[in-house]
């Protein structure tokens, strides 16, 4: 039952008057969008829906692939991927200017479990000094080296730090990297896992996460305007995280403990994109892991699916998709050995999409004799890298390096 005003007018409905009077200032103070949301703008004729244009099947079907394997005209494996690949590097424009000398330093390092954690310092391109992660195994070296490659998951606060435990930093940057960890990752650190398995691991933030994001914070809003930005300077934003993957196994290269003929790298979700790029692009690469990312256009692109890329900038190469689609740029990792890892849950990549590019690239893989080099997997879980999944690619890495 409702309370009525009692006589001296202390409460109104069980709330008292000093209680009623601050909500009213606080509704007073609040600005009017927060007071009430403000209706969305439409017109009554539109070209747009869902994020995609109205003709975007009509846009798929033009998209033949010319420069595929198989559908090119080249029959040299070799020259083909050199051609191919010429185009890959054409369509992400002008890559960043090269650093004179890496000169990295180390500015903290700490001993873990079987291992030493160093936070490094170093020159990743002419533009950009970094800070990363260095892993280094206990014991005496060289010895296999993996670039773990962190994800997007619209979470820009951290990068690095999602796949090796941070330390020499704020605790609320510790704090964030345990909860993404634990909802990502099962709760363990890909990083830290292949360390204490005798991996020398390197990470470090793709462009625009972690402590190379905006001096503002983060507003997710924003970096879809930087990348425009950045085009307008004739330059390509994702193209720029690739080149930057590229020139740091060219820096792991260098390192003593590293033993430069068995350096692979593996990354989820966008970190698989960069994974198999990386593999595509760098001659370094010996082996090379993707977890939840392969699919075809056709199926990530698609109204009726309610599917749409949703990274934005972060695989946005201009022109590319002319060529060659994801599974054709993945091909360029073959003959080397790969493993591609999806969810049958993955919300993300529906199964049809998922299958279609395996398929592709088991059909390169299979044309150059190499069948065993590829490995292709479903579990069924959603978009994720849990420990099951790490202990997968523990196992390929062990056998492929």
């Amino acid at each position: 039952m409702k309370k009525k005003i009692i006589a001296d007018g202390r409460t109104i409905m069980g709330w008292t008057l000093k209680q009623v009077a601050i909500l009213a200032c606080v509704a007073m103070a609040m600005p009017v969008w927060a007071q009430k949301k403000k209706a969305v703008q439409k017109r009554e004729n539109f070209e747009f829906t869902f994020d995609l244009p109205c003709y975007v099947e009509q846009l798929k079907q033009e998209l033949t692939y010319p420069l595929a394997w198989g559908n090119a005209p080249e029959k040299d494996y070799n020259k083909w991927k050199k051609t191919a690949r010429e185009k890959v590097l054409e369509c992400m424009m002008t890559p960043p200017k090269a650093a004179k000398s890496w000169q990295m330093e180390v500015t903290s390092e700490e001993q873990r479990d079987g291992y030493t954690a160093k936070r490094i310092a170093l020159n990743i391109n002419a533009y950009s000094r970094i800070t990363a992660y260095l892993l280094v195994p206990d014991g005496k070296g060289p010895f296999p080296a993996i670039n773990m490659l962190h994800d997007h998951g619209g979470h820009l606060y951290i990068g690095k730090e999602k796949m090796v435990r941070p330390f020499d930093v704020d605790t609320a940057v510790v704090n964030d990297a345990d909860r993404w960890a634990e909802k990502l990752y099962d709760g363990q650190y890909a990083g830290d896992y292949f360390a204490r398995n005798g991996y020398v691991v390197f990470s470090m933030d793709a462009p625009m996460w972690g402590e190379r994001g905006r001096e503002e914070g983060v507003d997710r809003s924003k970096y879809d305007i930087i990348c425009g930005n950045m085009m307008m300077l004739g330059r390509d934003m994702s193209a720029f995280m690739t080149y930057d993957d590229i020139a740091s196994m060219e820096f792991m290269a260098t390192l003593p403990m590293v033993d430069s003929e068995r350096m692979g790298c593996m990354g989820c979700s966008m970190g698989g994109y960069r994974a198999w790029m990386l593999a595509a692009l760098s001659d370094r690469i010996k082996a090379g892991a993707a977890v939840c990312w392969m699919t075809t256009t056709d199926v990530q692109m698609s109204v009726k699916d309610k599917k749409r890329e949703y990274g934005g900038f972060a695989n946005c190469i201009p022109g590319l998709r002319q060529y060659l689609d994801y599974p054709h740029i993945a091909s360029l990792a073959c003959p080397k050995a790969m493993l591609f890892v999806n969810g049958t849950k993955d919300h993300l990549f529906p199964i049809r999409g998922t299958n279609a590019a395996f398929q592709t690239m088991h059909e390169v893989w299979d044309s150059q004799k190499a069948s065993g080099k590829l490995e292709t997997e479903l579990f069924e879980v959603p978009h994720s890298c849990g420990k099951a999944i790490q202990e997968r690619t523990l196992d390929f890495f062990n056998r492929n390096l």
